[in-house]
């Protein structure tokens, strides 16, 4: 039998019954759709995670009161029980560290932004040192950044996020113009170019002051962290953390041997981290999708073997005009992969289309791997050829005078 003749078969069947071909090819649509739809998930996230989150590129390190990543509560209980990075910390690293190549330093809490009768109650309000912006990479679109004067002297002046020009300041020039951040006034001098969001949340609603500004308003009984590009590769990175540890624990007056009170982490710490997460969470439903192949390629299975049932008669006098037991056993193996193809077409569909969903109703970054598209499709067929062997084989084996007598 050729080829495109069984495969226009099996589109038949299936049309013939519609009911029963989307009870037969709901396990198959459900288990690619689901490794599609994470897969581009997935990949979206990583991808997002080397562009935003990782923002301060991967030579810089950061000085923390608790790292970047903990998992467990006992974790966070113990770190919570450390000193706090303190400001003469930042100007200690500032001024001891040779290999350093930019030193900063930031801290932040939300506030309430108020110009006229516009405000916002939910920014990010960041105090950085002059040099945070350039660490962080983000790029000033109107006006300019904050200066060392600025920072040295506490100016009240501000770099604002996208969404502050927006929801507050208003129409026209932002530059010049005053804001109230928790009742202090602030002259707007630079606006960042737009982020966009991040989960839902956006990442433009903020106002940046200098840090010292910061501190002398929200007070300094917090820890803060110190951002430092090593300008380097691995080999710099290290020395560059091994100089920046002698200092911090020359600091805090600790022996040899003792445990370090304080945390530094490269840029790439959460990056690895959120790989890791992912890749389990991928592998969790990469288990599930393939045992919902498995149910579909089971159901499959039966619903040949109905359709070698209901077919007797036809493989009889296909048999009797000279087909041989190899024709009608690829006739129904073609038809078994053709129906489970289907069924991974449709599923590929469907896990790119939820992916999209998501995307759009909560910002969840995705991008869409043709690696897996091609991946998917091969694994519904190959679930269609091997739980189809048995119909065919039984098809194949029918007697056809037998077959040819059953619906006399």
């Amino acid at each position: 039998m050729q080829l495109i003749e069984a495969f226009r078969l099996a589109l038949q069947a299936l049309w013939g019954n519609k009911l029963r071909s989307i009870l037969t090819l709901l396990g198959v649509i459900i288990g690619v759709g689901s490794v599609i739809m994470v897969v581009t998930l997935t990949n979206g996230a990583k991808e997002f995670v080397t562009s935003k989150i990782n923002r301060y590129g991967a030579s810089v390190l950061t000085i923390s009161k608790m790292p970047q990543t903990f998992i467990t509560l006992e974790e966070y209980l113990e770190y919570q029980k450390r000193k706090d990075v303190t400001f003469d910390d930042y100007r200690a690293v500032l001024s001891e560290c040779r290999s350093c190549k930019v030193v900063g330093a930031q801290r932040g809490t939300v506030g309430k932004v108020v110009r006229g009768t516009n405000s916002t109650t939910d920014s990010n309000i960041r105090g950085c040192t002059w040099t945070m912006l350039t660490i962080s990479n983000l790029n000033i679109e109107l006006g300019r950044s904050l200066t060392a004067s600025e920072d040295e002297h506490s100016a009240h002046v501000a770099v604002v996020g996208a969404d502050i020009v927006d929801n507050v300041l208003g129409p026209g020039d932002p530059l010049g113009k005053e804001i109230r951040v928790d009742g202090s006034p602030y002259t707007v001098i630079g606006v960042v170019e737009r982020q966009g969001k991040m989960l839902g949340n956006s990442l433009d609603n903020f106002v940046v002051i200098p840090l010292t500004t910061f501190l002398h308003t929200y007070g300094s009984h917090q820890s803060l962290s110190i951002y430092v590009d090593a300008g380097g590769g691995a080999e710099v990175m290290e020395v560059v953390g091994d100089e920046l540890r002698v200092i911090m624990r020359s600091r805090r007056h600790l022996a040899p041997g003792a445990t370090d009170t304080f945390s530094i982490d490269s840029s790439s710490t959460f990056q690895n981290l959120l790989g890791k997460i992912l890749n389990s969470f991928g592998a969790v439903v990469a288990s599930i999708a393939a045992i919902s192949l498995v149910v579909g390629g089971i159901v499959i299975m039966n619903i040949m073997l109905v359709s070698v049932t209901e077919r007797t008669r036809e493989i009889g006098v296909r048999k009797a005009l000279g087909a041989r037991r190899h024709d009608i056993l690829m006739q129904f193996l073609i038809e078994s992969a053709t129906i489970s193809m289907v069924g991974g077409a449709i599923g590929v569909l469907s896990g790119i289309v939820l992916a999209k969903v998501i995307t759009l109703a909560i910002a969840f970054p995705s991008a869409i791997e043709y690696w897996s598209i091609v991946l998917s499709l091969f694994v519904s067929i190959g679930v269609g050829l091997f739980f189809g062997i048995y119909p065919a084989y039984k098809a194949s084996q029918l007697d056809p005078i037998a077959a040819l007598r059953a619906e006399l």
